[in-house]
């Protein structure tokens, strides 16, 4: 088996997806096929000795859609083809202008205002007129009547024959001229829905400058291999995943992460594709490239975050399969009742179920293009339902909650040292550590702006710390097992709140005390709080660290805590909380959190920007290491989910009105063809308000 990827031209809805992935799955040898709508193209999953790509290309064709050739289709990051199919321009021009002109006159008829201006015009000419401005929808129902399949224009083609049957060929012509409009309407709508995904493609990076041999030139981005040496100077966009070897720069993040802040990427640094240098120059190491790289997962992401449908889509498309037969029996009783041919053809043009095939799934890519372009990741619409109806929160501790690293919380001297002095001459001693620990001390001494002074004689104690002269004086900075004696209850209090401890000597005698601890994100609180208020009744942390470390960090944010635990015992947590009832979300930071990820209704991976198991594990991901993201997914799965239930109840109620003033005669042919597009307009435009991201702003002012 092998996965084949297909550009398909000309798809404009969810229903459109469908009808090419029933026409692609219909195929011998084909095992499984994902159409992915924002993307324009299929993924199939084949076996390549019974069928290939010109098949599945012809089956496209038959479909109604299209295949661009082999060399479009094989382009590095080529973008989706828009090309125009001149004569369905053609005609969809003319529908519209025609079935303007004839709306007008009809109207002006009905008022009594042109008697006679449409009876001389001959039935034949107004009937070819008619299927002249439809044919290429009309033809695409028919093609989808012979697959057996329904779409959300047959019933309107329905509609139209009945009326051309009764003899209103200017009714027909204003259903056409109404499906025409529906059709741009939704075209429009899906197509800005679709422009993260686009927008995200055209800033894929298209070749790089490479270092070989002492020599420099550009490469095709689909040439360079991992372990190239990548060149980056000001003003140009990183090509690649990487590791910073040489140089500093300003680098702009914002297609990653979604935040408009600039790093400081050093040697050391791991830098992403698509990122921008905006001041300075880089060499670097490539460690991914292309489909590959950190760029190319969040793009794939977002195409692919379509095929996850939510239940509530599935229940559309459920009722949209036993409509069509309702509504025929509907407009059957009213001719066998009523013997009325024109309440009979009003009955099937107002009964379009176009409006409940679009309530949910133009509403889902709303929101997931949306909040895509802002670094936030959500796989699917069936995720945003979940989140919608959460009611449990779950988090770990360490690179979640917490920023992951140790940072300096005390300086304690002792006897006559100044704690500017005690630091600065820890900094000294730590110089030539490695440690995280003596990294927090360095970095404390950095941030004060201390004289720091040189060292020298600097050794390395295992398992004790280091020590080293400093300004002529023996400085020895370390855990407790360096002292020979450790004065009575030194350090307690400190010990307690599960800080780590180090004692500073300066020639043996005991100077002082530094305590670090792995700090709180200063921006959790607040986002919890924010939860709360968005329904989550529940809050714990679960941790593989100490119970007294937890205590603290979980009193403080008034939580409640587990502490001492492995991956395994927090599946176990997420599944005993599911087996209650509970909906759970679990935030991670998506390494050793994957697993519970994984289990939860909901996983949340924290900073997933370079995480590969992030990335896969979770459901959401969070392209920042920012709690304020997690507020807001539960805010736009609750807002979209509103939209939805909206959506679902207008069309419902919109659909029983009208059917009941069509059968009883109340709403004639050529106002039900008007009538029955309101509906998907109000779809439309209450999906679009989607679009528009929306910050949840006033519950934090933190930095």
């Amino acid at each position: 088996m092998q996965t084949l990827e297909l550009r398909v031209v000309g798809m404009d809805c969810a229903e459109c997806a469908h009808h090419v992935q029933t026409a692609l799955a219909a195929l011998p040898g084909v095992a499984e096929v994902q159409v992915l709508l924002a993307a324009e193209k299929a993924l199939v999953r084949l076996d390549p000795q019974s069928v290939d790509r010109q098949t599945l290309a012809q089956a496209v064709e038959a479909a109604g859609y299209h295949v661009p050739t082999d060399a479009t289709q094989h382009a590095p990051n080529a973008p989706p083809h828009h090309g125009p199919n001149v004569a369905n321009q053609v005609l969809t021009l003319f529908g519209l202008v025609f079935g303007a002109v004839l709306l007008v006159v009809v109207l002006g008829e009905w008022l009594g205002l042109f008697a006679a201006l449409t009876a001389q015009v001959p039935f034949w000419l107004g009937a070819a007129l008619v299927i002249l401005a439809g044919w290429s929808l009309f033809a695409n129902v028919l093609r989808a009547a012979r697959r057996g399949q329904v779409l959300a224009h047959t019933l309107m083609s329905l509609g139209a024959l009945a009326a051309l049957v009764v003899g209103e060929w200017p009714t027909a012509a204003v259903v056409v001229f109404f499906m025409r409009i529906g059709e741009y309407a939704e075209q429009f709508t899906a197509a800005r829905a679709r422009r993260a995904v686009r927008n995200l493609t055209a800033l894929a990076p298209q070749q790089a400058r490479i270092e070989r041999e002492g020599t420099t030139f550009m490469l095709p981005l689909h040439e360079v291999q991992p372990g190239d040496l990548v060149i980056v100077r000001p003003g140009e966009q990183i090509p690649v995943d990487g590791e910073v070897l040489t140089g500093q720069a300003t680098v702009n993040q914002a297609a990653i992460t979604g935040e408009s802040m600039p790093i400081e990427a050093m040697p050391g640094t791991p830098v992403f594709a698509a990122s921008i240098i905006q001041f300075g120059s880089l060499r670097l190491r490539a460690t991914r490239i292309g489909a590959d790289s950190t760029f190319g997962k969040v793009i794939r992401l977002v195409e692919e975050a379509e095929t996850h449908r939510a239940e509530v889509q599935r229940l559309a498309d459920r009722f949209s399969a036993w409509y069509l037969p309702v509504v025929i029996l509907v407009a059957l009783l009213t001719f066998i009742l009523r013997g009325d041919a024109l309440a009979t053809a009003a009955v099937l043009v107002v009964a379009c179920s176009c409006a409940f095939a679009l309530a949910t799934p133009i509403a889902m890519l709303a929101s997931i293009g949306a909040a895509a372009k802002h670094g936030l990741m959500i796989k699917g619409g069936k995720y945003i339902e979940q989140l919608a109806r959460a009611d449990l929160l779950l988090v770990d501790k360490t690179g979640t909650l917490t920023l992951g690293r140790p940072q300096l919380t005390d300086v304690l001297p002792l006897a006559t040292w100044s704690s500017d002095e005690l630091l600065a001459l820890a900094a000294a001693a730590e110089e030539g550590s490695e440690h995280p620990l003596a990294e927090a001390v360095r970095h404390a001494a950095h941030a004060r702006g201390l004289q720091v002074p040189e060292a020298a004689h600097f050794s390395a104690i295992p398992g004790q710390g280091v020590r080293a002269i400093v300004s002529g004086q023996q400085i020895a900075v370390g855990n407790a097992r360096m002292l020979q004696r450790l004065p009575p209850e030194i350090g307690n209090e400190l010990a307690t709140q599960g800080k780590s401890l180090l004692y500073v000597t300066i020639d043996g005698q005991l100077a002082g005390l530094l305590a670090a601890a792995d700090t709180l994100r200063p921006e959790v609180a607040a986002a919890l709080e924010r939860a709360r208020g968005l329904g989550i009744k529940r809050i714990e942390m679960l941790t593989g660290d100490n119970a007294a470390v937890a205590a603290t960090l979980a009193n403080e944010l008034t939580i409640d805590y587990r502490a001492d635990l492995l991956p395994e015992d927090k599946i176990a947590a997420v599944q005993a909380y599911q087996a209650e009832g509970y909906t759970v979300v679990m935030v991670g930071d998506g390494v050793n959190d994957a697993p519970a990820l994984a289990q939860a209704d909901i996983g949340i991976a924290m900073g997933a920007a370079g995480s590969d198991i992030a990335l896969e594990a979770a459901h959401i991901t969070l392209m920042r290491d920012d709690w304020r993201l997690v507020p807001q997914a539960l805010a736009i799965a609750q807002r979209t989910m509103g939209v939805i239930r909206l959506n679902l109840g207008f069309t419902a109620a919109y659909n029983l009105i009208g059917l009941s003033l069509a059968a009883s005669g109340i709403l004639p042919p050529m106002l039900a063809a008007a009538a029955q597009s309101l509906p998907d307009l109000g779809i439309l435009a209450n999906s679009s308000r989607l679009l528009k991201w929306r910050e949840e702003r006033g519950w934090y002012n933190g930095p």
